[in-house]
């Protein structure tokens, strides 16, 4: 006859297994964590909510930024909850023609922007024409560039006064004057100017950028509220202090034309083709060239 002992293996069921929630809860929070510490220290999206950096970036690009090229401010953290504080973690400045993220002192918003002066510089804007330091930067006009209209890009008649047409294919475009803007470091990109008086900021008394500051401005020049204006105006103010820099722009993942609804089959069709990993560094001139 078995014993009570032998037998008790037999007798009694496995338990089922219960769920650790305490466990599962612990694991919820290292990954947010992970997710918001790769967020502010390394790279994070952004999405382009506005047209003032046509015609390199669109309405509805989708863009990654990176957060370590200038180091780490108080702007870095994905969530802009902490005050200002002087100085940067491994800081340095930004070079000319870049592109930046930037939070406009005293708001929670991140803008985009393109460096132009740096610490030192004299900047002014006459006729719509940028002076570094009494000399201008050469512009070199491109003729018309046609952008698509599409439900993020709508070339409003108000905004680009005799720039809709239709295109050969009986498509509706904005064309819209170019300028490939070289700045004395090389670089060069390409802008949207629609002529003098578009806009106030085609004309900006001189200023020396502060130490520790930089002068931002957008490559759609009538329609980006930027350094030449003020933060009244939804601009930056002035020059920017280098600690409202969060971070650079890299390239392009994907871009959205708008037309997107509820029904999945939409999503597709929104897509742009011939966007996605397009840089967004400035072009440099070659090394045995000198600048324009």
């Amino acid at each position: 006859m078995a014993t009570d002992a032998e037998a008790l293996p037999f007798e009694i069921e496995d338990e089922p297994r219960r769920t650790d929630w305490w466990a599962e809860v612990r694991g919820i929070f290292w990954l947010v964590v992970a997710v918001l510490g790769f967020h502010s220290l390394i790279a994070k999206p952004f999405y382009i909510p506005s047209e003032s950096m046509m015609p390199g970036l669109l309405v509805g690009d989708r863009l990654v930024v990176t957060k370590y090229p200038y180091g780490y401010s108080f702007v870095t953290p994905t969530f802009h909850l902490l005050p200002f504080m002087h100085g940067r973690l491994l800081g340095r400045l930004p070079e000319r023609g870049d592109v930046v993220i930037v939070t406009p002192p005293g708001k929670d918003t991140d803008y985009i922007k393109r460096v132009i002066g740096l610490p030192g510089d004299r900047i002014r804007v006459t006729a719509g024409v940028v002076y570094i330091n009494d000399v201008a930067v050469p512009r070199e006009p491109l003729g018309f560039r046609m952008i698509p209209v599409d439900t993020n890009t709508q070339c409003k008649p108000d905004e680009y006064p005799g720039a809709l047409t239709i295109g050969a294919n009986g498509r509706k475009y904005c064309r819209l004057p170019i300028y490939r803007e070289t700045l004395p470091n090389g670089v060069s990109y390409d802008t949207i100017d629609l002529g003098v008086g578009m806009s106030t900021g085609d004309n900006y008394a001189e200023r020396r950028v502060p130490k520790g500051t930089v002068f931002l401005m957008g490559d759609n020049r009538d329609h980006s509220a930027d350094s030449r204006y003020s933060t009244l105006n939804d601009g930056l103010g002035g020059p920017v202090p280098w600690e409202n820099i969060g971070g650079r722009a890299e390239f392009i993942t994907f871009s959205l034309d708008g037309s997107a609804g509820w029904n999945p089959a939409s999503w597709f069709r929104s897509f742009r083709p011939g966007r996605a990993g397009a840089s967004l560094h400035p072009e440099r001139a070659p090394q045995d060239q000198p600048a324009k």
